[in-house]
């Protein structure tokens, strides 16, 4: 190995580390916020019912019992709040038909609900390009629904994704470290997500250069080699 290619590994290992870093945040960040959001609404729900239960009580006292009721009442509705999910379940049907601006983050929602499904290097794989989602988002705002650059987009993201997740799900799971034709589907479903990784980041690097004929041109499809 020259200096060159050590320097070449040397640096992918660095951005690697980073954009783990990165997922890692990200992924602390969104629990953080989602944890804020679950105590604000558990706040403002008990605050309502104390509201109501103070509003029945000057017309009908309502005694210990009624008392007793109230938190009773308050005690579940905190707990639901607090532990039930926030977040409405994404299906990965619903992704290929989802507006444009909004592709990004419900391809992250359902990503999050099959990471742990997934072998750990897949795992990191799905982080990063939660990460590379997240980036590419605010550049979808503006981008027209009817461009083919958006079609590109939304082939890539809410149709090749998911489909690779899918193909590899359908492997029963006792195969998944096997090799066939030199390869297992662990590490057919790691370079497919490599592969849809560096789309994104591309695609994202030409919206961001305005180059969107370069964009529309590309015609790239992935191919699941582990299909058959």
């Amino acid at each position: 190995m020259t200096d060159v290619d050590r320097q070449v590994a040397r640096a992918g290992e660095m951005l690697d580390r980073t954009r783990a870093a990165r997922a890692l945040q990200r992924g602390r960040r969104r629990a953080a916020t989602s944890l804020a959001k679950r105590v604000g609404y558990a706040a403002a729900a008990d605050l309502a019912i104390l509201v109501a239960a103070i509003a029945v009580g000057w017309f009908v006292p309502l005694g210990m019992g009624g008392a007793l009721l109230v938190f009773v009442v308050m005690a579940i509705v905190t707990a639901t709040l607090l532990f039930a999910s926030l977040t409405p379940t994404v299906r990965a049907e619903q992704l290929h038909a989802v507006p444009l601006k909004a592709l990004p983050l419900m391809t992250e929602q359902w990503l999050d609900t099959q990471r742990a499904l997934l072998p750990a290097p897949a795992q990191t794989l799905v982080d990063g390009i939660g990460v590379r989602l997240e980036a590419l988002a605010p550049q979808l705002q503006t981008l027209d629904e009817q461009q083919p650059a958006a079609t590109e987009v939304r082939k890539l993201v809410g149709e090749q994704l998911p489909e690779l997740l899918r193909d590899y799900a359908k492997v029963p799971a006792a195969l998944r470290t096997v090799e066939r034709n030199g390869r297992t589907p662990d590490a057919q479903l790691a370079d497919g997500l490599r592969v849809i990784d560096e789309e994104i980041g591309q695609m994202s690097a030409q919206l961001a250069q305005g180059d969107l004929d370069l964009l529309e041109t590309r015609g790239r499809f992935l191919e699941i080699k582990y299909r058959d």
